[in-house]
């Protein structure tokens, strides 16, 4: 049991100048006794309120170096303060604010949300275990406008789809990845190198590009990308879902539309998932 979203903006002050962190946070606990489910004993609950409230008091005594680290915060507080825990997880995700620059000069209070994918982590911990900890990007929308087909696959009489060598790939995409045990890490460089190896892999060199067969490919290329660069991540989970876009006939209006106006096909759409670790 426990409670969610528990959303707040926690504020940093160096002089004149500001920082921000706005999340939101997950806290689950497993107790030691089932006593509250079956005899509706509630002597051993921690009320999800004081959770909340443990979160919050916690965002003031130690900030929020990174989202990792406060998720790690968090749950060392409830594995060490009561004895009656017997498993914690917590999960974070960070709201992507980054800071105004004017000319080229770093505003000291002004920031922007920018929608280029969600920073998320989670912790957990089992009582004399070790706490494990995963990090992630969700919500991170990806397009290229050639450079991807699909040719050669399955077909029988249910077959309608067409052959295309050349067509858009286009998805949102849902990254987790397995730190194993917790070290000290920094897991900003590292959460920041590895949105590059996924940017990297999904594009290809930015003077041509890199040929995509299918989004499965393409989903494996980031996977392999991130595990050959970043040693620190042990398995690497992704999930792309697809949008397609159709091509707008516009023969009755007397205009050749050669694949410049297209439409999104909202509805059903793909999706392919992997998991990959190292052996």
């Amino acid at each position: 049991y426990g409670k969610n979203t528990i959303k707040f903006l926690r504020l940093h002050k160096e002089g004149k100048k500001h920082f921000v962190k706005e999340v939101e946070v997950c806290t689950h606990l497993r107790l030691i006794s089932a006593q509250e489910y079956l005899e509706g004993n509630n002597s051993l609950v921690i009320p999800t309120d004081t959770m909340k409230n443990i979160v919050l008091v916690l965002a003031k005594k130690n900030g929020i170096p990174t989202i990792e680290q406060f998720a790690i915060d968090i749950c060392k507080h409830f594995m060490t303060t009561f004895g009656q825990v017997a498993y914690v997880k917590t999960y974070v995700q960070e709201v992507p604010w980054q800071r105004l620059h004017e000319n080229g000069i770093p505003h000291i209070h002004s920031f922007i949300c920018v929608p280029d994918g969600i920073r998320f982590c989670e912790a957990e911990q089992c009582r004399n275990g070790p706490l494990v900890v995963f990090a992630g990007i969700k919500d991170l929308k990806l397009m290229k406008t050639t450079q991807s087909g699909f040719e050669g696959f399955y077909k029988n009489e249910h077959t309608t789809l067409p052959e295309r060598h050349d067509r858009i790939l286009c998805g949102e995409l849902f990254c987790k990845w397995s730190y194993g045990e917790c070290r000290d890490f920094d897991f900003d460089c590292i959460w920041n190198k590895i949105r590059e190896c996924i940017l990297e892999a999904f594009s290809g060199p930015p003077d041509c590009g890199e040929y995509s067969p299918s989004y499965q490919k393409t989903v494996n290329s980031i996977q392999m990308n991130v595990l050959s660069k970043v040693s620190q991540v042990q398995v690497i989970e992704a999930i792309l879902n697809n949008t397609f876009y159709n091509v707008v006939d516009m023969k009755n209006l007397g205009v050749t539309n050669d694949k410049e106006v297209l439409v999104p096909v909202e509805t059903p759409y793909g999706s392919c998932a992997c998991t990959l670790g190292r052996k």
